[in-house]
Formats: structure tokens, C-alpha cells, sequence
């Protein structure tokens, strides 16, 4: 049976024009124990001045991890999201985010297939995965990392694209991070049919709800979105998702997006009592 952890992904605080250092402050005062940081190489200039959430990976690796002990939080996965498609990019970018989710203690970094040049065929496309998967699957296996990839691109919008690319390479580090708003967003297929489909590979989920409004303006129109609304406020049908991963031996995280403090917290309280003693077996 699986056990629960609740998590915020740091989108939480970009509307609130905040840096990481206080985003993580505002999680621990609402209650949350851990949180998902978004990572970036070089050095972003909206982090730099302290208006943006994002953790530089030029920084001491340790620092991520002393700031948010001094909240009394803990990293529970790295949103690293990388082009797939780009290996000169992706390879370094996964490989250095790889390595920070060791040093501070986390074992899911995850990412997407993101967007495929014009010039790229399928074809062409699913080969330079492979290659990008096929460098990071040594990473991985070293530093005991998975790399869980979402639903949120063209060829992860349905399930069936998602495990081809999880398959494109045998490795038990590549897994899925699945995504409740993207999924129903996209249109393509049931999404809870989605998920019973991958469900054995799912080690990370990010927790996104997806407001009437927003799936009434968008659902079928767009393959993601960035951040969601309050969970138990939208779309999503939570008891029939934590049904489907209930079965799993497995621990997960359940990371929130969404796009305001006000949402985070409102989450927490829904998710706490929804998952009830499920939560505290995992604690």
C-alpha cells in the first residue's frame, strides 16, 4: 500500500515576486515539511536580484539544503525540467540537477520532452532522446537518482507517448512524475485511464488541480500549464486518483503547483485530510 509525503513545487511563490530563500520561509510557515525546488545553470538575473524562486546549481550545493534545514524542510525533489531534444543542454543541465538532488538528500529530479524544433521529425526527435536518456541513465544509476518525466509536451500528453520515452532506454532510474493537470488538460485520453496505464512507473506526482474556468477556456487546446489552482478546488478528482496509486509499495511525493501563497495553503489542508492516515504512515 502506498504511503504519502505532501510537497510544494517553489511556483508557489513566483507571482509573489519572491527568491527562494523567502519562498522556502513562506512553505514552512504554512505547514508544508518539504519542497521542490526549480533549479537553473548559470546565473539567472530575476534570482540574482531576489525577485525569482529559482536555485542556481553554480551555487555550493549545500546551500539548498542549509536553508531549508534552518526552516526545518527538506528537498523532496528537484524540478529540473530539460529539452530532451537539446542534449547540449539537457545532458549538462540533468547531470549537474542529478548530482545537487544527491547532495541534498533527495532521490527525483524531473523533467519533460519540452519543445520540438520545426526542423525535427519524430523520428529524429525519438533518437536524440535516446541519446539524452541513454548519457543520463549512467548519471542516474550512480548517484541513485531517478529522473521522472511528466506529462507536458507533444509526445507526453497521452500515455502511450510518456512510456515510449520512459522506455527508450532500459533503466529502473527513468520513471514518470505524473501530473493531474497536465493530463486532463491535454484531452487526449482519460486521464485517470492515463495513469492506470503508467502507474507502475510513477515515483513522483505533481499535485495540480486545474480550476472550471481554466479546463472550460483550454482542456484539448494546450498539452500543460505552468501551475494550477488550489487543490480540491478544480477539476480533479482526487480519491479516484489516490484509488489508482493506493496499490503502489511505494512512498510518493505529492508536490502542489500552484500559483499563489493563498493556493499552498489551502492545498495543504486539503491534501492533509484527504490523505489522512495514508500521510501519517509516511511521516
Amino acid at each position: 500500500m502506498a504511503t504519502y509525503r505532501i510537497s510544494v513545487n517553489m511556483e508557489f511563490v513566483r507571482s509573489a515576486d519572491l527568491d527562494f530563500r523567502h519562498g522556502v520561509e513562506i512553505a514552512a510557515k504554512l505547514g508544508y515539511k518539504f519542497v521542490e525546488p526549480m533549479v537553473h545553470t548559470g546565473w539567472e538575473l530575476l534570482s540574482e536580484v531576489g525577485y525569482f524562486h529559482s536555485f542556481s546549481m553554480e551555487e555550493d550545493p549545500l546551500l539548498m539544503k542549509e536553508i531549508c534545514e534552518q526552516n526545518g524542510l527538506q528537498v523532496s525533489s528537484l524540478s529540473a525540467h530539460s529539452p530532451l531534444m537539446k542534449p547540449e543542454a539537457a545532458v549538462a543541465r540533468l547531470t549537474r540537477a542529478a548530482v545537487l538532488a544527491d547532495y541534498v538528500g533527495t532521490r527525483f529530479i524531473n523533467s519533460d520532452e519540452m519543445i520540438k524544433p520545426d526542423w525535427m521529425d519524430d523520428e529524429e526527435a525519438h533518437q536524440v532522446m535516446h541519446y539524452t536518456l541513454k548519457r543520463m541513465s549512467f548519471v542516474l544509476a550512480r548517484h541513485k537518482v531517478f529522473l521522472c518525466i511528466e506529462p507536458h509536451g507533444i509526445y507526453t500528453k497521452e500515455s502511450r507517448g510518456l512510456m515510449r520515452i520512459v522506455n527508450l532506454v532500459p533503466s529502473p532510474w527513468i520513471a514518470v512524475n505524473w501530473d493531474t493537470g497536465n493530463a486532463y488538460l491535454a484531452g487526449v485520453e482519460d486521464p485517470y485511464e492515463g495513469l492506470s496505464h503508467v502507474r507502475d512507473h510513477v515515483r513522483h506526482v505533481h499535485a495540480k488541480d486545474i480550476s472550471f474556468a481554466h479546463a472550460e477556456k483550454e482542456r484539448g487546446k494546450v498539452t500543460g500549464t505552468a501551475v494550477g489552482c488550489a487543490c480540491g478546488e478544480g477539476v480533479v478528482d482526487w480519491d479516484r486518483v489516490l484509488s489508482i496509486l493506493d496499490p503502489l509499495d511505494r512512498e510518493l511525493t505529492l508536490s502542489v503547483e500552484c500559483g499563489t501563497i493563498d493556493q499552498a495553503e489551502r492545498s495543504l489542508a486539503f491534501l492533509t485530510k484527504l490523505l489522512g492516515r495514508r500521510l501519517q504512515a509516511a511521516a
